[in-house]
């Protein structure tokens, strides 16, 4: 299958006018990343992207841009965009700042929570337990994003946000059967209702030690998936 029909499978995870917004392909590529549904080191041409969603090449390069900024995709020059393949070094560093960083804004995060953050988060807890393991990696990094934005403090949560993402792209490289997403989010839920300070911040630690312990750095990347079977249905619904 070429570059141009691949990407326009992929155009029909953002449908009608969404279809044209930066927030729409953006989306749709991110989740397509994070899910493994395209992989580490897959080429992402400006033409293919443009011609399957039916914008301009300037439209896709600002979505590549905005994706290379979460360290998801790499710009090379004169090679174009591919996504990111992580390496090992890179995925430890990646859970030792989480470490630090999430540890640190639970303070204010417990100095701020609400009823209704607590009941997001037991929503998002929720769907995360009987989603298949794509869709959970994507669950687990909105649970920690709505848990850290808590916080209050921008610039942290805009930072944690791109080191959830890539982390994200991590455990879709490096996680095998469930391994790297095991679940964990309920039993943090009721240590923040109850603003415990030193169990939420045990239990962090924790969590994101057993999420990297659990991956396999080994592993290699898997070859380009077959975007007829993961991406023809939402083309069907498009046209119909």
């Amino acid at each position: 299958m070429n570059d141009t029909r691949q990407f326009h499978l992929l155009a029909g995870l953002a449908t009608g006018h969404d279809a044209r917004s930066d927030d729409a392909i953006y989306q749709a590529l991110w989740e397509a990343i994070v899910e493994h549904r395209l992989s580490p080191g897959a080429r992402l041409p400006e033409d293919a992207l443009a011609g399957a969603f039916g914008v301009s090449r300037t439209m896709i390069r600002r979505v590549l841009q905005r994706l290379a900024l979460e360290q998801l995709v790499t710009l090379r020059t004169h090679r174009g965009a591919q996504i990111t393949s992580p390496t090992p070094a890179e995925a430890r560093d990646v859970f030792r700042a989480r470490r630090l960083l999430e540890g640190a804004l639970l303070t204010e995060v417990v100095a701020h929570v609400t009823p209704e953050d607590l009941q997001a988060l037991t929503r998002i807890a929720d769907q995360e337990r009987h989603a298949p393991r794509d869709q959970a990696i994507r669950l687990s990094a909105r649970f920690h994003t709505h848990l850290m934005a808590m916080a209050g403090n921008a610039s942290l949560s805009e930072a944690l946000s791109q080191l959830i993402s890539r982390t994200s792209l991590i455990i879709a490289v490096y996680g095998r059967g469930r391994a790297g997403c095991p679940c964990e989010h309920p039993a943090l839920i009721p240590l923040l209702e109850r603003r415990d300070l030193d169990a939420l911040q045990t239990w962090m630690h924790q969590h994101l030690t057993g999420i990297e312990a659990s991956l396999d750095f080994t592993a290699s990347g898997d070859a380009l998936p077959d975007f007829e079977h993961l991406f023809g249905h939402h083309r069907e619904q498009n046209a119909s």
